[in-house]
């Protein structure tokens, strides 16, 4: 397991490295000292597993996670326990205050080591972090049944939730896969997976009705395209 460890202190990166040593299945593949440092390691090394401190500065590890285009799996490191009801909203694989017991480094690696061997048979769901003020989530993409325009931002619709990300959709367009994911019109992309009913509107155009019955229009322009697509 392909391990990187982001802290800002390189006494707590050095205490890290020293528990890590009881575990010779975990390799430590690099080290990061700041948020923008953890994403361009992140993006060239691409981990298994980080070891993220909350507080750091220039940003948060919260706010780190947030500009990755796909985040791994994550144990919090962190000496303020305040973060732990947060940590564990957004799905992290466990939370470890410091100073960290040898234990406690034990249990998180079993629980990590587990949700490893649940997807071995299978491919794991990409999953993207969205931080909308003070509430996070990890969200598989195959969850998410439509992306909204909203400005500089985009409204992520999956379960009950409808958070904005800092993000355009322009952006987003470029990292989805087109197989699964269909630029319907200037404002919507929708997950293909979750159109539940297509009809033919009065412009020439298509409405899709989604699993939630929402309704997204697919413009004339692209309405072709859909149909290719979708195999209509």
């Amino acid at each position: 397991m392909r391990a990187l460890l982001i802290d800002d202190e390189r006494l707590a990166r050095a205490e890290l490295k020293r528990l890590l040593a009881a575990h010779p299945d975990v390799e430590i593949v690099g080290e990061a000292v700041n948020a923008a440092d953890g994403v361009a390691q992140i993006n060239a090394l691409k981990p298994d597993l980080i070891f993220l401190d909350v507080q750091m500065p220039g940003g948060s590890g919260f706010d780190m996670l947030a500009a990755l285009d796909e985040a791994p799996d994550v144990i919090f490191t962190t000496a303020f326990d305040q973060y732990a009801l947060q940590a564990f909203e957004v799905n992290a694989l466990d939370y470890l205050q410091k100073p960290i017991q040898a234990a406690r480094m034990a249990s998180a690696l079993q629980r990590c080591a587990a949700r490893r061997q649940t997807t071995a048979a299978t491919v794991a769901p990409k999953k993207l972090f969205i931080k909308d003020g003070e509430r996070c989530w990890f969200v598989a993409l195959q969850d998410i049944r439509l992306f909204e325009s909203d400005g500089n931002y985009t409204r992520v619709y999956f379960d009950q939730h409808q958070p904005l990300m800092l993000r355009s959709l322009n952006q987003l367009e470029e990292k989805l896969d087109p197989q699964h994911f269909f630029r319907a019109n200037r404002r919507h992309i929708v997950n293909l997976d979750h159109v539940a009913s297509v009809e033919t509107n009065e412009s020439g155009g298509l409405d899709l009705t989604l699993s939630d019955r929402q309704r997204v229009e697919v413009s004339r322009r692209r309405a072709p395209q859909f149909k290719a697509i979708a195999i209509l």
